[in-house]
């Protein structure tokens, strides 16, 4: 959901809409309908996991109707709060400018460019704003509110994504695994493979075919990851006015660079890696020669959109270029 800017509102939502709930719902309950066939069975085993599957389907779905949809309407004199659950009334909250006395922005735990709007109120009270999906002008936006509600002392969020940065980061530095590490994860992949061989012997029993031919399947996983363990570090994109660095490891653990201009450019799209749209997004560019760049992950898809607009402007790439 975006942040829209009408004249001088802020709009800030959260939630997701009634066709993504039913997606999620039906999901859900066909994972769980899976389970049924284990209740018309002897093993109470069995009936135990498929009780517990189809209590913990239904408790899903009913987390995903029932969770309630926010909108926050930031204007220059008050903030409008409205809450709706799907099969509820619209609930209504005005809180005035004058009850405002303090303003945080306080960081995400688990997606690193997300921040939020904390309001601290006369009475004490502390509102929590739905996310700033805009994360390419928090500082603007965070400057601009604090500014009309006369909020002094607002520290501004350190956000490697801002568009006031010379440099927009994403993604952490890749470093190479250290030797040791990289030893210690072969021998426990051999350990892995060999353990099932090794406990027959150990029982007196013949290894079976499958125990045989786990051995040379281990080593050869092993020797896998000893060689291109460095390669799941992942990559970090610079994005810099007029280019783009990217770095990535080879196997052997060097630092490889690539570096991405907007006359390179064919396609720049955001597209969803994981399960959810609202942690698992992010930009995927397309260049002339067909080679793919895919981002490190950004967070919900409004957020990839507003780094894809960004980088889109920064490379000079013309709007049709782009599929965001």
């Amino acid at each position: 959901m975006d942040d829209a800017t009408t004249s001088n509102d802020i709009r800030l939502r959260e939630g997701a809409s009634i066709a993504q709930r039913l997606v999620m719902a039906a999901s859900a309950a066909a994972v769980a309908l899976c389970f049924t066939p284990g209740l018309f069975t002897h093993d109470p085993l069995e009936v135990i996991i498929s009780v517990v599957a189809l209590l913990s389907g239904a408790a899903f779905v009913g987390a995903v109707m029932l969770a309630p949809a926010v909108v926050w309407i930031i204007t220059p004199d008050e903030i409008l709060i409205g809450r709706q659950r799907p099969f509820g009334k619209l609930q209504t909250r005005i809180v005035a400018k004058d009850d405002i006395t303090g303003l945080q922005v306080p960081g995400s735990k688990t997606v690193k460019a997300r921040f939020q709007l904390a309001f601290t109120l006369a009475s004490g009270e502390r509102l929590t704003s739905p996310p700033i999906s805009d994360v390419t002008h928090v500082h603007e936006t965070v400057a601009r509110i604090a500014a009309q509600f006369g909020v002094a002392d607002v520290e501004a969020p350190v956000n490697p994504l801002d568009a006031s940065n010379p440099e927009m980061r994403l993604g952490e530095p890749v470093e190479p695994f250290s030797s040791r590490d990289i030893r210690i994860a072969a021998l426990i992949v051999v350990a892995l493979s060999a353990a099932p061989y090794a406990y027959r012997l150990w029982r007196g029993l013949s290894p079976s075919h499958v125990d045989i031919l786990l051995l040379p399947l281990g080593a050869i996983a092993a020797f896998a990851v000893y060689r291109l363990a460095n390669l799941v570090t992942g990559a970090f994109w610079i994005i810099r006015q007029g280019d783009i660095r990217v770095e990535r490891l080879s196997g052997s653990g060097e630092l490889r660079a690539n570096h991405i201009e907007g006359r390179d450019v064919k396609a720049i799209t955001v597209e969803r890696r994981g399960r959810s749209e609202d942690e698992h997004c992010i930009v995927v560019i397309r260049l002339q020669s067909g080679e793919r760049f895919r981002s490190p992950r950004i967070g919900s898809r409004n957020e990839a959109r507003a780094v894809a607009a960004e980088i889109v402007q920064r490379l000079g790439i013309a709007p049709h270029a782009s599929q965001i």
